[in-house]
């Protein structure tokens, strides 16, 4: 009895899975809550090509500005969007240095989970808030990743604020979903100010007069850190 063999071609699977596309702010299409978070809108061939890659779900891109070397990481809501474009948090487009419209390289990656983040809050605003540790845990639950040099911006009470996310760990970029997170906060940065710390005469410095002042910012400086690790007190948050 003759016995037909069926050869059946496996398609290997693509190692690295990148593309380019025009990007738009989120707001475009009604979905402005989506600024609140980190997930982005591709278009449906994107998921159709990505039958190709070996993936490990929820999805995570890498969003690269080739101009301005400026990177991110984020996740995906959907993919609804045009062909040729993407919609992205506005915040996320000023990270990029990117405008309406240009293009930028996109790229899936698998992140590494992460166990700690150090966060530096741009402005005291955010410190005045009465429970600034449960509204960030809240807030971070609308994020995927966070990327090392990015400042996010997260919403409350109708106010924007921006924080710079001053290190993760392990690596430069980490998944935060379903994950233990460590957060530790540094001061607000503090600009010197450059008449009253080098005089009317930079050319003639008085060293005692610089080391006074140097000295009375770092108890500033000091003062201010003590007063965040007073308001942050806890080993981790659980963002799940």
């Amino acid at each position: 009895m003759a016995t037909n063999v069926h050869h059946l071609k496996i398609r290997e699977k693509i190692q690295e899975f990148k593309f380019s596309l025009k990007v738009y702010p989120i707001s475009f299409i009604g979905k402005k809550h989506l600024d609140k978070g980190d997930k982005i809108i591709l278009p449906t061939s994107i998921l159709e090509n990505l039958s190709n890659v070996d993936t490990v779900w929820p999805l995570l891109f890498k969003l690269y500005n080739e101009n301005s070397l400026r990177k991110t990481h984020c996740g995906v809501m959907e993919f609804t969007a045009d062909e040729g474009c993407s919609y992205i948090p506005y915040w996320m487009m000023q990270n990029l240095i990117i405008s309406e419209g240009e293009k930028i390289t996109f790229k899936y990656v698998n992140l590494e989970k992460g166990c700690y983040v150090r966060i530096q809050p741009q402005t005291e605003d955010f410190l005045k808030i009465s429970n600034p540790k449960a509204v960030l845990e809240a807030k971070l639950r609308n994020f995927t990743c966070l990327t090392k040099d990015d400042s996010i911006a997260i919403e409350y009470n109708a106010k924007i604020f921006w924080l710079n996310i001053v290190e993760v760990k392990p690596g430069n970029a980490i998944s935060i979903i379903e994950t233990d997170l460590n957060v530790d906060f540094i001061s607000p940065s503090f600009v010197p100010n450059e008449k009253a710390l080098w005089g009317e005469n930079p050319e003639k410095t008085n060293e005692k007069n610089v080391s006074k002042k140097n000295s009375e910012e770092s108890s500033t400086i000091d003062s201010e850190i003590e007063k965040i690790q007073k308001k942050f007190q806890g080993s981790g948050n659980s963002f799940k």
